[in-house]
C-alpha cells in the first residue's frame, strides 16, 4: 500500500530550471525502482526517467538526458527529477511511480496524481 505525493511543478518561462519531488509512504522499497513520467496535453504518458532504489542505475529517456535528471533519498524515501532549460514542450503532467526497473508504464505498481508543470513561450 504505496502512497506517492508529488511536488515541486509550477509555471516557469522558457530557460529556467525546476525540481519536483516524489515522497513514498506506507510501503517498504528495498526492492523497487522508482520513476517518472509524463503527460503533455493531448498525447498519452511517456517515460522520463528511473531510479534503481536499492542500486544506483539510473535512466533518463534519450531525448531528455541533457537537460534532466534523477536523484533519490532513502532517508526520505523521495525522488527527485532535476529538470534544466526547460521548453514549452516539456509542459505536462509529471507523475511519479513505483515499480519494477523498466521503462514501461505496466510494470508499475504505484502511481502518484501528478504535478503540473507548465512552461510559458
Amino acid at each position: 500500500q504505496v502512497q506517492l505525493v508529488e511536488s515541486g511543478g509550477g509555471l516557469v518561462q522558457t530557460g529556467e530550471s525546476l525540481t519536483l519531488s516524489c515522497e513514498a509512504s506506507g510501503g517498504t522499497f528495498s526492492r523497487t525502482a522508482m520513476a517518472w513520467f509524463r503527460q503533455a496535453p493531448g498525447k498519452g504518458r511517456e517515460f522520463v526517467a528511473i531510479i534503481e532504489w536499492p542500486g544506483d542505475y539510473k535512466y533518463v529517456e534519450v531525448a531528455l538526458k541533457r537537460r534532466f535528471t534523477i536523484s533519490r533519498d532513502r532517508t526520505k524515501n523521495t525522488v527527485y527529477l532535476q529538470m534544466n532549460s526547460l521548453r514549452p514542450e516539456d509542459t505536462a503532467v509529471y507523475f511519479c511511480a513505483v515499480g519494477s526497473y523498466t521503462t514501461n508504464e505496466s510494470g508499475m505498481n504505484y502511481w502518484g496524481k501528478g504535478t503540473l508543470v507548465t512552461v510559458s513561450s
